[in-house]
């Protein structure tokens, strides 16, 4: 049977340490913070990063360079028949597409999966290829059974401050203004490429029950008859009190479920700042 090493990226949201622990080689993410170069939990920490977002750093988000992507694929097989790379989604960043044009010079050897997720639910991929892979599958049968779930995942977000969706382009400096003034709280998805709008609220209080109600619309609908195969998940860009607060609402929402916890992915809470809450399902594969 061959050797297969997995491969992702920091924006799973797992860390060097968990990755050891997994056996799952973490590429760090870059950012450039007032035009320095800074690595995903290399040489910026969670709280570092906010630091720099309440003080209006100029941060930017950068994909991992060529060179750093094949050096680690070539060192993986140096010890290993083949790579199974799991990028976040190519809807949110260019990396992914980079990375499989890369992978067309190692002649099959390295596997890119693009099944369009992000934090816990590219960390479920991840699980779902260790799984797939001590069950004997090869490179190529996992990205294909990766990628043919890609869309079985969604997460909900929401924010609490328009100041980033603002600074990022996607609301207008009037619209902006106006939320502000309205308390209203707009409630992000992802479901597959990318961060879409999906209501409009007023108040904390009314974006929680509204990704809650989602959820649930989700597990009733394009999660029907699969209960078994998911898993929920928190992920916050928020205080470690308000964090615990949302997972137990999750919880006593949906107690049947299993729970993932992680901080939502440092590319992401660029664009959306601080204070931001999060509720995911995600589909685990099944052999």
């Amino acid at each position: 049977m061959k050797k297969i090493a997995i491969m992702t990226d920091s924006n799973s949201g797992i860390t060097q340490e968990k990755g050891k622990e997994l056996g799952v080689c973490v590429l760090p993410m870059p950012f450039f913070i007032n035009e320095k170069l800074y690595f995903e939990d290399i040489t910026l920490t969670q709280e570092e990063f906010y630091k720099y977002l309440e003080e209006d750093a100029d941060i930017s988000t950068s994909q991992p360079s060529p060179g750093d992507v094949m050096e680690r694929w070539d060192q993986l097989l140096e010890e290993y028949d083949e790579v199974v790379h799991i990028p976040m989604s190519s809807g949110l960043s260019g990396s992914c597409e980079t990375a499989m044009t890369l992978a067309q010079d190692y002649d099959g050897k390295v596997q890119v999966v693009n099944n369009q997720r992000i934090s816990v639910t590219q960390e479920q991929s991840v699980y779902d290829a260790i799984l797939l892979r001590d069950a004997g599958k090869d490179a190529a049968q996992i990205k294909e059974i990766l990628e043919a779930e890609k869309f079985e995942s969604t997460i909900y977000i929401t924010v609490d401050t328009l100041k980033y969706l603002k600074k990022g382009g996607r609301i207008t400096p009037a619209a902006a203004a106006l939320g502000t003034v309205l308390n209203l709280k707009p409630v992000l998805q992802i479901q597959g490429e990318k961060l879409d709008a999906f209501a409009k609220v007023r108040g904390w209080k009314a974006a929680k029950r509204t990704m809650l109600k989602a959820i649930e619309t989700d597990l009733k609908e394009r999660f029907k008859g699969k209960e078994d195969q998911l898993t929920l998940g928190v992920v916050c860009t928020c205080g470690k009190e308000d964090a615990a607060e949302w997972k137990e609402e999750i919880h006593t929402m949906f107690p049947q479920f299993e729970i993932m916890e992680a901080p939502l992915s440092l590319s992401v809470a660029c664009h959306i700042g601080p204070g931001a809450m999060a509720v995911t399902c995600t589909k685990k594969v099944k052999i």
